[in-house]
């Protein structure tokens, strides 16, 4: 008998206790006015807006593929054509320009470019980050300057804790020296940093 006396002493005070919950009423503004003149009632209301910060980073097209520049210089047909086009010194266009965005709600943002490696590899051989260089379309304080590779990241200041930039990078591979045949390849990482 004790322990059922127990179990409906912890039931009644459980119940007991949700009753007072159910009738504890909920708080709100209210003002009542009474008399002969003019009356005035005044209830405040409170509003909150909860926005959640983000960072949004775009490089190329969008969606989920890694797009690729290419610097082609198999298009010559004898020695002058080396001579004249490969290890000059005269910068050869990548084949793409790239789309870039950067939205962030999040203050200030910074901006960097870490290649893979030293360089773009073909075997053993290395062509060093330094011979890619970029162009932004629009730059400066409305665009989106294309960070060096391997250089501190660059920051992007907000206004009004928003940063909202776009704009178009083209690349050029610098072409100093004359290099071992082959496909060079390698991958920039760009990332956008929000405090």
């Amino acid at each position: 008998m004790k322990t059922v006396r127990s179990i409906r002493g912890l039931a009644f005070t459980s119940v007991a206790a949700l009753g007072l919950i159910a009738m504890t009423p909920a708080v709100a503004d209210s003002e009542f006015d009474i008399g002969n003149g003019a009356l005035t009632a005044n209830a405040d209301l409170d509003f909150e807006i909860v926005i959640p910060r983000f960072l949004y980073l775009q490089v190329g097209s969008t969606g989920t593929n890694v797009d690729t520049v290419t610097f082609d210089l198999s298009g010559v047909a004898s020695i002058a054509d080396v001579d004249s086009q490969i290890g000059n010194g005269t910068p050869v266009d990548g084949d793409i320009t790239v789309g870039v965005r950067l939205v962030s709600n999040a203050g200030d943002v910074d901006l960097e470019a870490v290649g893979s490696g030293t360089g773009l590899t073909n075997g053993t051989d290395i062509i060093p980050w330094s011979q890619i260089t970029g162009t932004a379309a629009t730059g400066g304080a409305t665009g989106l300057d294309v960070p060096v590779v391997g250089a501190a990241a660059v920051t992007i200041p907000a206004t009004n804790g928003v940063v909202n930039r776009s704009d178009t990078w083209s690349f050029d591979y610098e072409n100093d020296a004359l290099v071992a045949g082959g496909t060079y390849t390698g991958t920039v990482t760009y990332t956008a940093t929000a405090p």
